[in-house]
């Protein structure tokens, strides 16, 4: 006897089910494949590929939808379900319509300390919205992120994964005033962040006109211990030869 099992999300996590046959249109399928063949081809195995890919169709749609878990599978030769089990997995991915900045609050332990607590309870009362949804305007998607490797200068929030370091209830409010107003500011590294839909192609490697970063932009409370060491005159010790000891 066979059973037909519909897959599907956990209760409490937003996205379609997979596995209801969804598709693109035919053109924007064409377009699409264009776009995945050239990301294909920089890898040696197509399913190498499907990070990237999933970055691609989230592009399109602003989120991983049934239909871009489809073209993802048609690509690569590969089942929905072994798609989904990536796009599920990688936090990065989204299971439901993003607006156009994703603004995360970091609230892991250093964070959280610094006062990245008190920055998401301020910006949820601010937007009006709770962690996971969307302002009315679609401009921004609040999210509550684990850490970003930038506990330096803490408490940090992102805005498309560009970082906006040092931040206060205040400061954060302004942030997405601003960005709600239609004028991404400069990050505190790198360039202004574009629309979470382009952010995404260009994730996924895909052409997308942006601005530069400013290259004179110093993270210099990174580089404090290295300037230390420097005026110190410390020096790391010789990295030992693993090959001459391995017959490499």
């Amino acid at each position: 006897m066979t059973v037909d099992l519909q897959l599907g999300p956990r209760p409490d996590e937003p996205g379609a089910p997979i596995g209801n046959g969804a598709t693109y249109p035919p053109d924007v399928t064409a377009r699409l494949a264009a776009d995945a063949a050239a990301i294909i081809a920089k890898y040696p195995k197509p399913r190498s590929a499907l990070l990237p890919l999933l970055h691609l169709v989230q592009g399109h749609d602003g989120y991983v939808t049934t239909g871009g878990i489809n073209f993802c599978a048609r690509q690569l030769d590969l089942t929905d379900a072994e798609v989904t089990a990536v796009a599920t997995f990688y936090s990065m991915y989204r299971r439901s319509p993003t607006g156009e900045y994703l603004v995360g609050v970091c609230t892991n332990t250093l964070c959280a300390v610094m006062g990245g607590d008190a920055i998401l309870r301020t910006l949820q009362d601010h937007l009006g919205v709770d962690v996971g949804q969307t302002t009315d305007d679609g401009r921004v998607t609040l999210e509550q992120i684990e850490c970003n490797a930038a506990c330096d200068y803490a408490p940090v929030v992102m805005v498309n994964w560009e970082f906006f370091d040092n931040q206060s209830p205040d400061s954060a409010c302004d942030l997405v005033d601003t960005l709600r107003g239609g004028q991404p500011p400069v990050p505190t590294r790198g360039a202004a962040p574009c629309s979470f839909r382009d952010t995404s192609r260009m994730l996924a490697g895909a052409p997308v006109d942006r601005a530069e970063a400013d290259a004179g932009q110093v993270c210099t409370a990174t580089l404090a211990g290295l300037r230390v060491a420097r005026e110190l005159g410390l020096t790391a010790p010789d990295t030992p030869d693993v090959t001459s000891e391995s017959g490499q």
